[in-house]
């Protein structure tokens, strides 16, 4: 006679457990519900135009941290991607926009095979690999520009960061494209199925016969070339080059967005919708502290406290893992 063993999860994991997965969601809601009652012409066209608009460099980056995350790893060098991305637009920009993008993400790509052969080579730890580039890269970007604001009055180009498709923005589109990709690639893919397997734990990786090295290679100029392209919407969203400012702390943004939306710090999971969640909450509140008037002190303290408790959640789900 067979028995059957039942075991009651605690309510306390079980309760942790759902603001783990939707607690990003439930979030948004709130604070689109508090801004219903309290915030005038919040829901408004125009406005809903503005906060995706805003959102879209830190989105953008995100994703590709994301995929930086998933390895175990993580990337502190998106935003002197950015600022190099920046600086050559203006140099090239005379060629035409095509070339002159394509040159930028070069450059930025230059950053990410840095950080590739450093991690996946060399086997320098990614927080002390890209934290060298982040701080390298903005002064190449810097020299680059020779340490000047530079003006780009391109129409097409500036069509890029300004420009739209009937009611939704070019730069809205091209971040929607960006997310269909990057979410195909991990759940779709080969390659996804090795990330995620390597963040998991790369030693099982290494005695599946994975090509960790290639992964780490891949993931890392995959992560630049994202930046690279936030660093030109956001050069065509301003019409001019400034690398001293453009993406200074994205990479602290991207980071809460990708852990908020549900991907651990542990690596072994990607969620790219999630990311996207946490990226559209971060932008809600610091809009949201900006009409009340509320200083930029509150909005970095506000975004301090969510850093805090997605890396307290994450610290339960190390535990669970």
């Amino acid at each position: 006679m067979s028995q059957t063993l039942t075991v009651a999860l605690p309510r306390r994991a079980t309760v942790v457990g759902f603001f783990q997965r939707y607690g990003v969601y439930l979030a948004i809601v709130i604070v689109l519900v508090v801004n219903l009652a309290v915030t005038p012409n919040f829901f408004t066209l125009d406005n809903v135009r503005v906060q995706l608009v805003q959102v879209v460099p830190v989105l953008i980056v995100a994703l590709g941290m994301a995929l930086a995350i998933g390895t175990e790893g993580i990337d502190l060098s998106v935003g002197a991607s950015m600022a190099l991305a920046a600086a050559v637009i203006p140099l090239y920009i005379g060629y035409g926009v095509v070339p002159a993008a394509l040159i930028a993400l070069a450059c930025s790509l230059l950053i990410g095979l840095a950080n590739g052969v450093m991690i996946a080579v060399i086997g320098v730890q990614p927080i002390v690999a890209t934290l060298s580039l982040m701080v390298a890269g903005r002064g190449i970007a810097l020299l680059v520009a020779g340490e000047q604001l530079r003006s780009v009055t391109d129409p097409g180009f500036l069509a890029l960061g300004r420009g739209a498709i009937g009611p939704l923005p070019w730069s809205v589109l091209i971040a929607a494209v960006l997310v269909a990709i990057v979410a195909v690639l991990v759940s779709r893919t080969t390659f996804g199925k090795q990330l995620v397997a390597l963040g998991g734990s790369r030693r099982a990786a290494e005695l599946a016969g994975l090509p960790v090295r290639r992964i780490l290679l891949v993931t890392y100029l995959l992560s630049a070339a994202l930046a690279g392209v936030a660093g030109v919407i956001g050069t065509a969203r301003l019409g001019a080059s400034v690398p001293s400012t453009l993406g200074n702390l994205v990479e602290l943004s991207a980071i809460t967005a990708v852990v908020v939306g549900g991907t651990p710090l542990s690596g072994g999971q990607v969620r790219v919708i999630g990311t996207v969640a946490g990226a559209l909450l971060l932008q809600l509140i610091t809009a949201t502290l900006v009409k009340h008037d509320v200083s930029d002190a509150y909005s970095q303290i506000a975004q301090a406290v969510i850093i805090l408790l997605a890396v307290y959640i994450q610290r339960g789900r190390a535990v669970q893992r």
